[in-house]
């Protein structure tokens, strides 16, 4: 059993519900963005492009100036189960077990497996009075659907170990402006309205991108870490992939612990986070 007194910011590569079993420490608030089983695999190249003088480019820009492609990375995973809820089950079992008596759980799905899991894997293992709020992330990016309203949308479920006590600060919530702003005082429209459970916020751009795969962004885990822990309190996040939720918690005086399967990850997670010089097990 690893016992954690201080667990600052801690990498783990391997099987989450493994290595919960072997920490000592519990935790006030847990995200996990697992797979969502879309039933292809989860790709994302990273390609570095350089002019060239001559027509050996395999790619043509402006004014047919040529360019060279070359591949620096290409991280991907297989995205498919045959029953997500019963690959899910254990490791939420686990991860309640982990929580504090005040502790949330924010289970980050879409609309393929999202029904299922909250009826068949978080109500059995919460109890349904301890399912407080669904919030949608609805974005903006993407390619559009001819014969349906475009999906583009993903589902987050809020779950609390005590439904009658946890953490909600209500002022570290995000103010917008109104839509109808001469609808209320000159006063309120300055300051803006409170967000509701629907988050409008586009997909990860610029600077932030990592170049992994089904990366969040961090606008959606800073709300998260912010209104549902306290400074110096020890967040989890056993499906890590980029380690988003480890930077929100670092940049808001938080402790955390990241798990991840993939070496891909792991890597990820060392590069981007090396600023908060991790502890890392693989």
């Amino acid at each position: 059993m690893l016992r954690l007194n201080d667990c600052e910011l801690v990498i783990y590569r391997g099987d989450n519900i493994e290595i919960l079993d072997n920490i000592d420490k519990n935790f006030r608030l847990v995200y996990m963005d697992p797979p969502f089983n879309t039933g292809k695999k989860q790709t994302k190249k990273a390609i570095k492009i350089t002019s060239v003088a001559d027509n050996d480019g395999d790619r043509v820009g402006f004014k047919g100036k040529r360019y060279k492609s070359k591949i620096i990375s290409n991280i991907g995973y297989d995205d498919k189960f045959d029953n997500l809820s019963d690959f899910l089950y254990p490791r939420i079992a686990k991860v309640y077990e982990k929580l504090t008596s005040d502790g949330s759980v924010f289970l980050h799905l879409d609309y393929r497996e999202v029904h299922n899991v909250k009826v068949l894997v978080m109500d059995k293992i919460f109890g349904s009075n301890c399912f407080i709020n669904e919030i949608i992330w609805s974005y903006d990016y993407g390619a559009k659907s001819k014969t349906k309203w475009s999906s583009k949308h993903d589902n987050i479920l809020w779950y609390a170990k005590d439904s009658k006590n946890y953490v909600f600060n209500y002022n570290e919530i995000d103010r917008v402006p109104y839509m109808a702003p001469g609808l209320v005082s000159k006063e309120k429209a300055a300051i803006g309205k409170i967000i509701t459970d629907v988050w409008w916020n586009t997909i990860v751009c610029g600077k932030e991108k990592t170049g992994y795969p089904t990366q969040k962004p961090r606008a959606i885990l800073d709300r998260i870490v912010k209104v549902h822990s306290m400074p110096g309190d020890c967040l989890l996040d056993p499906f890590a992939g980029s380690g988003t939720f480890g930077e929100s918690a670092m940049v808001y005086g938080r402790n955390c612990v990241l798990i991840d399967s993939l070496q891909d990850a792991i890597k990820s997670m060392e590069d981007r986070l090396d600023i908060w010089q991790p502890k890392i097990y693989k």
